[in-house]
């Protein structure tokens, strides 16, 4: 089988991590990817889970016709058996590309749920509604959520059969290591046993630092000695702007900035807890990372976070600082030993829910029954 999957960017986020790891999953499937915007950092790790890359190169924010029909001669030249698509702009370049290529079966792929698009560009805001107008116009929609289902029902979609595939979690990469762990602390002249609550992820409008930052700030005043340490894009240390937001919460001396790595299993081992204080996600990958690597998780109850974390963590409300708070700093009132068993409880849960084997085979059963609907091509 071929699949030419089309996606926005190969950047650090969590749709281009579970295209790598799908890749990587299928090794039977022949898989090309087409990025629309330059080759990211993830263009490498694609390459290496066994995947062609190819990049249109678009640099503005719309598309102009070159781009559209290099895009069609990438479908022609490769003739893959499904087209799937990967975030918005992707899901509708890719099904105009492709009915204008041939006869090709397309799945969509979204992504995220309870958008606030006023922080967005009024570009990605037009595209949102074309795709609902098309909605009927794919073969398949997949979602990696429930929440991104009936949200994007809710804001337009066709009310038409979507299929759920959960994101899956490599366990032999994110996992517990007492000895990473303490490497990883003595690095940052931190202790062992001080408090540890962290963040990975980049700073964004729908992740809600300043709430993260308002949070523990309230969980500090309740725990002797917290830490926090945030890593992700725009989380360094010489970025001004995430620098106010920890000034503004007395936080500057409490909170280490890490910045992007690409060591973030080792990152995590060295956490006690992992927080999530987004207003928005679909299926946020890094509460299954963070369980993985045993983990308890304080999180908001954006998207499928109370799917994955279940009972091993802790999920509140959204946009409310002083729950968020409240939860983490029950989770460090835990004795340590209580706490390492809601880790132990989390890397379970991951292992049973959400096996990267399982997401592949799901992938790979709904591109099998697409091939099989389409009509034989003469």
């Amino acid at each position: 089988m071929k699949v030419l999957h089309v996606i926005t960017g190969l950047g650090r986020g969590g749709a281009e991590a579970s295209l790598v790891k799908l890749v990587g999953a299928l090794p039977g499937v022949r898989h090309r990817i087409v990025s629309l915007l330059p080759e990211g950092p993830l263009a490498d790790a694609a390459r290496a889970a066994g995947a062609e890359v190819t990049s249109l190169d678009i640099r503005g924010s719309l598309p102009g016709p070159g781009a559209f029909l290099r895009l069609v001669r990438e479908i022609r030249d490769f003739a893959p058996d499904v087209v799937q698509t990967w975030l918005y702009h992707a899901d509708l370049l890719g099904l105009a590309a492709s009915r204008l290529a041939g006869d090709v079966p397309v799945a969509w792929n979204i992504r995220c749920s309870d958008m606030d698009f006023s922080l967005y560009r009024r570009t990605t805001r037009l595209v949102v509604r074309l795709l609902a107008l098309f909605s009927t116009a794919p073969e398949a929609i997949i979602s990696n959520s429930r929440a991104a289902v009936s949200h994007h029902q809710n804001i337009g979609y066709a009310r038409r059969a979507f299929t759920v595939i959960p994101n899956g979690f490599d366990l032999d990469r994110f996992r517990p290591d007492p000895v990473v762990r303490k490497e990883m602390r003595a690095s940052w002249g931190m202790r062992d046993d001080e408090p540890v609550a962290g963040y990975v992820g980049r700073l964004d409008a729908m992740k809600d630092i300043p709430l993260l930052c308002a949070a523990l700030a309230a969980a500090a005043a309740r725990t002797s000695g917290l830490r926090g340490v945030f890593c992700g894009q725009g989380l360094g240390p010489n970025h001004a702007k995430i620098r106010g937001v920890l000034a503004a919460h007395g936080l500057e001396e409490r909170v280490l900035l890490l910045g992007p790595r690409e060591d973030v299993p080792e990152v995590m081992t060295a956490f006690d807890c992992l927080v999530l204080s987004s207003r928005s996600e679909g299926f946020p990958n890094v509460l299954g990372e963070a369980m993985a690597c045993g983990l308890p998780c304080v999180t908001t109850d954006a998207g499928d976070a109370a799917l994955i974390v279940g009972d091993t963590g802790r999920v509140v409300q959204r946009r409310d600082a002083n729950s968020l708070g409240t939860a983490v700093a029950e989770i460090f009132g835990l004795p340590p030993e209580e706490r390492g068993i809601l880790g132990l409880l989390a890397r379970e849960r991951v292992e049973r829910e959400f096996s990267i084997k399982a997401m592949g085979a799901a992938y790979l059963n709904l591109w099998e029954s697409l091939r099989k609907d389409m009509p034989v091509r003469s």
